[in-house]
């Protein structure tokens, strides 16, 4: 039969699929225009296992979530006969925005943290408060007690969740929370922060809420003269590609995209199936890696 199928150079016709199944086959992917790493790499993701599931993917990148932009988008799904959509959602505005578009098909969200989407939403993202405290955790075990965070941008459900989840497990060991920098994911963000820290005085450990941050971070603190683990741990959160290559290499989150986008499709089946279908949060990965070590005053101890 796949011989014969090679020899006559059939193609499965989606016309007349549609025709038959009333179904077009058709999903949209909304997403922002950015180029930060984690809603970049989703929407790779999901195209990728949504084409494999059988699904043809029609692609809308907006520069803002404006009634404009989302009206546009919708009727570019329209006229696709999309029947559903994967809306990336990396600020919380993008939620707002997931309702609008819900009103005129279904609508999944990925990469909006879990706790503030909204109920009637299905949202696929990573657990943001677990990867969290999967970092602090080793930085307090380490024996570090003097900490800073740099966060996300503030309109972040992501970052928010990172930030309430360093500042509830420093709590709980009894450590102080009050140096904390502002970012908004890029790596200059970062170097300010790191600046800002330097001239501050420098803790023992920093956790920033993604690698690109941290490695502007480590930058600052170089050309402050600082060694990184000797005078002050880094970790960060996503594991780029390039963080085994930093100098050191970066203690940091993985976050397993390729199954977030394997699940987010799998949601989105059983919608269009009219089953069940329930949020879901994928568990992150610690790697432990060369920017954390002990505080100067633990080594000096041993």
């Amino acid at each position: 039969m796949q011989q014969a199928i090679a020899e006559l150079g059939y193609r499965r016709n989606a016309a007349a699929r549609s025709l038959v199944t009333h179904r077009s086959g058709v999903i949209g992917l909304l997403t922002p225009r950015t180029h930060l790493y984690g809603p970049t790499r989703s929407m790779m993701e999901v195209e990728v296992a949504a084409r494999k599931a059988g699904f043809f993917v029609s692609l809308a990148s907006v520069a803002d979530s404006s009634a404009a932009a989302l009206d546009a988008a919708v009727e570019h799904f329209k006229d696709q006969a999309a029947e559903a959509v994967v809306l990336i959602a990396p600020e919380k505005a993008w939620l707002d925005a997931a309702r609008v578009v819900s009103n005129d098909m279904p609508v999944v969200t990925l990469c909006a943290d879990y706790r503030p989407a909204r109920r009637s939403l299905v949202s696929v993202a990573m657990d943001n408060r677990k990867g969290a405290l999967l970092v602090t955790e080793h930085l307090v075990q380490l024996g570090h007690r003097d900490h800073a965070f740099i966060t996300g941008p503030p309109d972040s459900a992501e970052a928010a969740a990172r930030w309430r989840a360093w500042r509830s497990e420093l709590q709980r060991a009894g450590h102080d929370t009050s140096r904390v920098y502002q970012g908004d994911w890029s790596s200059e963000s970062g170097y300010q922060a790191g600046q800002r820290l330097v001239a501050d005085g420098v803790p023992t450990a920093v956790f920033a809420a993604n690698d690109q941050m941290a490695l502007g971070l480590l930058t600052a603190l170089g050309e402050a003269g600082l060694d990184v683990p000797l005078d002050v741990s880094v970790a960060g959160f996503d594991d780029l590609p390039e963080s085994a290559y930093f100098r050191p290499g970066l203690t940091t989150v993985r976050q397993d995209f390729t199954t977030l986008a394997g699940r987010c499709v799998d949601v989105l089946e059983r919608i269009l199936r009219n089953e069940p279908a329930a949020s879901v949060r994928i568990s992150p990965e610690l790697v432990i890696r060369q920017s954390t070590a002990p505080p100067p005053h633990r080594r000096r101890r041993h």
